[in-house]
């Protein structure tokens, strides 16, 4: 596995069960060579990873992804490399930041409307002080004895059918390229095979984002079959696109997907991020 890399990794910083120096230390072992933090909507976990990966000995990628509506559906945008302390990125996600916040609200509402009693201190208290995601919601739930377990809450409250499901605030395409991109970073569109559309529509949408700038495409990917990954492929190479790849990781709040491996077969080779980083001298 030494020359396997995972760029697409989820923290505590958002809605991952593990810390930024804890994901370093995990693909370290797993003989990993590089590894992004990419939690959604927040850089809050890079600077650990970043002072982390260097103690460790392990590449670490700065990364995000943002929450993007393109073609009436949220899909997301991978963005890496860019500058960690650039004072436009910080204020344009400290503003999604606050749009979270005020849908924390009204998702602990809704579930109080349903007779669950939830306060937004108990989630908060799930979350230890980083972004609130809808597994701290869970993580709520379950010590209530809502439900048993994760999947649960979200095939019956959090999932896009939920019943405490409240949309969250996405960026529009211009925007998530954008704000990348200002900040000196490399916009990367997420994971094409979960959006329900046909080869042609991910071209035409992928065409759509490349007059924006985009620069990559997620390839391989825990879900994408290996039609996918050759659809993709090629879509990419004609696109004159970076193929990229990882596993979307979140630890515990996301059962069987694993590090670096995704659903066991996920291979993502370190030469990608050397072609990545061609994009970026260029």
């Amino acid at each position: 596995m030494g020359d396997r890399i995972d760029l697409h990794v989820h923290s505590t910083a958002s809605d991952g069960s593990f810390t930024p120096t804890e994901l370093v230390r995990m693909a370290k072992d797993l003989g990993l060579r590089a590894m992004a933090i990419s939690d959604h909507d927040t850089i809050g976990g890079v600077a650990e990873g970043l002072t982390a990966g260097e103690k460790i000995g392990l590449e670490v990628v700065p990364g995000v992804e943002l929450s993007t509506d393109l073609r009436g559906k949220t899909v997301h945008m991978l963005g890496y490399f860019f500058d960690p302390q650039h004072k436009g990125f910080h204020e344009k996600l400290a503003w999604a930041q606050r749009q979270r916040e005020e849908r924390n609200l009204k998702m602990v509402a809704r579930f109080n409307e349903l007779g669950i009693d939830m306060t937004l201190a108990e989630v908060e208290a799930e979350a230890g002080g980083d972004v609130i995601g809808r597994p701290h919601f869970a993580q709520v739930l379950i010590k209530k004895g809502v439900v048993k377990e994760i999947q649960e809450v979200f095939d019956i409250y959090l999932g896009r059918q939920g019943k405490a499901y409240i949309p969250k605030f996405r960026f529009t395409p211009s925007e998530s390229v954008g704000i990348i991109r200002e900040a000196g970073g490399l916009p990367i569109l997420a994971h094409p095979g979960l959006y329900d559309w046909s080869p042609l529509q991910i071209d035409e949408a992928v065409g759509d984002l490349c007059d924006l700038g985009l620069v990559g495409l997620e390839v391989m990917y825990t879900d994408h079959t290996p039609a996918m990954v050759q659809i993709f492929s090629d879509i990419a190479r004609r696109r004159g696109l970076a193929p990229t790849g990882g596993s979307d990781f979140h630890g515990k709040n996301v059962p069987n997907v694993f590090l670096g491996t995704g659903k066991g077969d996920l291979a993502v080779p370190y030469q990608w991020l050397s072609d990545l980083k061609q994009k970026l001298v260029r």
